[in-house]
């Protein structure tokens, strides 16, 4: 798990709403958002440039 992964999953035990940005892979971010719900935590995945 890379530290973004990490510090989201954390946020969600901790009870936040979580967004999980991916660049381009969505199959990464939906095992994220997976973990997160699966603990109990709320979060989706969203494909987003914040660069801009």
């Amino acid at each position: 798990m890379g530290f973004g992964a990490a510090i989201a999953h954390r946020f969600g035990l901790e009870g936040a709403a979580v967004i999980v940005n991916y660049p381009l892979e969505k199959s990464e971010a939906d095992e994220v958002v997976a973990d997160i719900v699966a603990s109990g935590g709320r979060a989706i995945a969203l494909r987003a440039d914040v660069s801009k």
